[in-house]
Parts: C-alpha cells; structure tokens; sequence
C-alpha cells in the first residue's frame, strides 16, 4: 500500500472557508478515486495548514485514479475555482509503511 500526505497551506483567515468548501465539493469529489486515510488541520507549530493523507494500492494506481480526479467535471468546476485561489502552498509526499507500522 502507498500512501501520499498532501500538505497545503491555506491563505490567513481562509481555512473555516476552504474546510467547508473542501467539505461539500473536494471530498465527494475525489473520494470517487483515492481512500481518505485521515485529515488535520494545525493549531500549533506551522498554522494555516491542512494535512491528509490518501491511499493507493501501487504507484500506477496512485496514477491512474489522480488522472481521472484531473478530469472529473464536479472536481474542476465544482471545487478547483473556489478552493485554489485559497490555497499559497503545496506539498506532496509518497509514504511506504514500515513492516511494524499499525498503517501497512
């Protein structure tokens, strides 16, 4: 199983807009191609941030399920327009479980 954690840094005063936006338009959106495995937001240390973390059983998995979110129409019409704009930052990370991880 891969995982990726997906980091974004939200523009000051946006989060409670961009974690109700994402709610009602990101989340239906992609969960038709990626497993939420969990979702944060920072209160202490860096702020402003949203970190969540998707499942994929390969990397061409991974691949194929973020090709078709990229053409989904509620992803692109629905959620990009709003939510982008919101967003200053992006990081993506690819994560392999350790074979003691309670996550595999």
């Amino acid at each position: 199983m891969y995982y990726e954690m997906r980091t974004y840094t939200i523009q000051i005063g946006k989060m409670k807009d961009y974690l109700a936006h994402f709610e009602e338009f990101g989340l239906p959106a992609i969960s038709k191609y990626a497993q939420l495995v969990a979702w944060w937001y920072t209160e202490i240390g860096e702020l402003n941030q949203v970190i969540h973390v998707w499942a994929y059983e390969s990397l061409d998995d991974r691949t194929s399920r973020r090709a078709a979110l990229y053409k989904d129409e509620d992803w692109l019409n629905k959620f990009m327009p709003k939510a982008f704009p919101m967003i200053v930052k992006q990081e993506s990370k690819l994560l392999l479980a350790a074979n003691f991880s309670p996550i595999k």
